[in-house]
């Protein structure tokens, strides 16, 4: 993709975009009026700057994170590939506070969590990650004649260890020495500076996230096409 000045230009144009919309999808965003020419929408100046510089692009999503009552911070890492908002509920806007929400946000970047903690985990994804377990353990050998509820205690103990593996205030924050979660963390900071730090969300976007297409749907589709 393009680094040029005009491209850095419809990037944070859209930015600004997405920052002032209402839009509920990404159908109502590209139908908006564009924001630096209300005479085409979204779409049409996308298709307009195709043309200008000459490589595809496509807007496929955003995201919209408000916190009035704390702080949000960015973090960009690899030159653009991931860019991560922490969100947080706090009454001090310190470097301290700032530099810990920073910290958090690279151990978004690097590890990837799919929940703020294990209260947002619901329990159709912990059932189905129970029933998965239980078939692993039923099939494994070594657990042949062990009694039911030896075997629902080991799914258990799988299961917690996965959810820290997931969540984020649960995960060992990667920078500590002394294998603190990132909750401990965070704790550590807020009474060190005196004052209150609450993490109420993040969100993570990597270039390429979601384009990925598996082996198997390419060969559906050739199939489908063959008939």
């Amino acid at each position: 993709m393009a680094k040029n000045e005009v491209f850095q230009n419809l990037v944070n144009a859209v930015a600004a975009q997405a920052l002032a919309t209402n839009a509920a999808d990404m159908a109502a965003f590209m139908a908006e009026p564009w924001i630096e020419d209300s005479s085409v929408t979204v779409e049409e100046n996308l298709k307009n700057m195709i043309a200008k510089i000459g490589e595809n692009m496509n807007i496929r999503r955003f995201e919209k994170a408000e916190q009035p009552d704390g702080l949000i911070v960015p973090y960009i890492h690899a030159g653009g590939k991931i860019g991560v908002l922490v969100s947080a509920e706090t009454d001090s806007a310190s470097d301290a506070v700032k530099e810990c929400l920073k910290d958090v946000a690279m151990q978004v970047a690097a590890m990837n969590p799919k929940y703020l903690s294990s209260d947002d985990v619901s329990e159709e994804y912990k059932e189905k990650e129970k029933e998965v377990l239980l078939a692993q353990a039923k099939n494994d050998p070594k657990n042949a004649g062990k009694p039911d509820n030896i075997i629902e205690k080991m799914i258990m103990g799988r299961l917690n260890k996965e959810l820290k593996e997931v969540c984020l205030t649960e995960q060992i924050y990667v920078k500590a020495e002394n294998k603190e979660t990132v909750a401990k963390y965070v704790e550590s900071v807020a009474k060190a500076a005196g004052t209150n730090i609450k993490l109420t969300g993040f969100i993570r976007f990597e270039t390429g996230e979601g384009l990925e297409k598996k082996e198997e749907d390419f060969a559906a589709e050739v199939a489908a096409q063959l008939g």
